[in-house]
């Protein structure tokens, strides 16, 4: 198939933009060029004569399908709260794919989501990625699982395990179920590589907690921490340096304060909700101000909309606020396309008009980030949606 009279904005290494482009792609981009070099045109194809093709938009950091559309407790499967500290849960298990959410984000032009659990347990489980559209079947759809290990710190833990009169009220417990965790797996992995040296040391008993948190130890997957408050992120910088885990801050709502920090240690934010109001202590230094800070800094980030505390379908108008905030457009754009990508380590496969990348395209007459805008075309593994 082929869309062509396109303006696109590749976002590749050398950031082409063709004025009068075509595309041609299965469920892969297999061509590129300016409209002079052309492939024959048939019916089926797409004209986008006036309009711009950006990458698919990645919403890096959410919950949908998990806190499910107008379901209730029945849809609610976010948060395990009988035992703080769950890695050995997986969001393969907790996401409903045929959520309406799904379709309603496929359509405003998101194409790829990271979903999960969500932060109430200091270690909540394995994230995925995956496709907004296409079989119901979630394996079908999935490009990464697990794909990052969840772990929250501070007000979260706090309150969910405070109400029950359980472990953790305290920041000092949220880090020691943590660590003890961690130390835990290290143990584990470590009895694993003794047997296979030499197989009279006896494996370890099977321990799914340990197992699960194996890929995160070996550096196959990333750590992703949610945190807000600077003293927060710092506490998940020390248990990261100290385990030698690949360190991602979720939310970073103290981000701008320390980011001359976060840029010497080269730690990126997935950055968000944007739309959100101050509604508990950790967010009094919540700003749509906090992108172009970061940016002009050198932390890498990505803007995400956590779903569903911000619809995932109002990702782009994330960006735009962010653009208020002294953000210019182009990196509006690659905060919720390449940059979300090469963080999420997913940039073999989508974030850019390459060749050879997934065939999703978000296709706009307008400006992307303009509240009366939705696109034109979205195409998502060369199906348009």
């Amino acid at each position: 198939m082929l869309i062509y009279n396109a303006r696109i904005i590749t976002l590749d290494k050398s950031s082409t933009i063709y004025e009068n482009g075509y595309i041609e792609f299965t469920d892969k981009i297999t061509k590129i060029g300016q409209m002079g070099d052309c492939p024959e045109i048939s019916e089926a194809d797409y004209n986008a004569q006036g309009q711009t093709v950006y990458p698919g938009f990645i919403d890096a950091h959410s919950h949908i399908g998990v806190w499910e559309n107008a379901a209730g407790f029945e849809g609610d499967d976010g948060n395990e709260v009988t035992d703080p500290c769950t890695p050995h849960l997986r969001a393969i298990d907790m996401v409903n794919p045929t959520d309406l959410c799904f379709t309603e984000a496929a359509k405003a032009g998101i194409t790829t989501v990271a979903v999960g659990p969500g932060s109430a347990n200091t270690i909540s489980g394995a994230f995925l990625i995956m496709k907004t559209a296409g079989s119901p079947r979630i394996e079908n759809r999935v490009i990464k699982s697990p794909s990052s290990m969840k772990f929250s710190f501070g007000e979260n833990p706090k309150r969910m395990y405070y109400e029950r009169s359980e472990t953790p009220v305290t920041r000092m417990a949220t880090a020691a179920i943590i660590r003890e965790q961690l130390y835990k797996a290290m143990r584990y992995m470590d009895s694993i590589a003794q047997h296979e040296k030499d197989s009279e040391n006896s494996l370890p008993d099977y321990d799914m907690k340990c197992e699960s948190l194996l890929p995160l130890l070996r550096g196959e997957i990333k750590m992703h921490a949610h945190c807000h408050r600077s003293d927060d992120i710092f506490t998940a910088v020390r248990i990261a340096e100290e385990f030698k885990l690949n360190l991602v801050i979720i939310h970073g709502t103290d981000s701008a304060i320390i980011a001359d920090e976060l840029a010497g240690l080269n730690i990126p934010v997935l950055l968000g909700p944007i739309i959100c109001d101050r509604g508990k202590p950790e967010l009094l230094n919540h700003s749509i101000e906090t992108a172009a800070r970061l940016y002009e800094s050198g932390v890498k980030f990505a803007i995400t909309t956590d779903h569903p505390v911000v619809p995932a379908q109002y990702l782009p108008l994330s960006a735009g606020l962010t653009m208020r905030g002294g953000l210019s457009e182009e990196h509006a754009l690659r905060a919720i396309t390449v940059e979300a990508a090469e963080i999420l380590n997913i940039a073999d496969r989508v974030g850019t008009v390459e060749i050879n990348k997934d065939a999703d395209f978000t296709i706009f007459k307008g400006n992307f980030y303009e509240v009366t805008q939705t696109p034109n075309a979205v195409f998502i593994g060369g199906n348009k949606q």
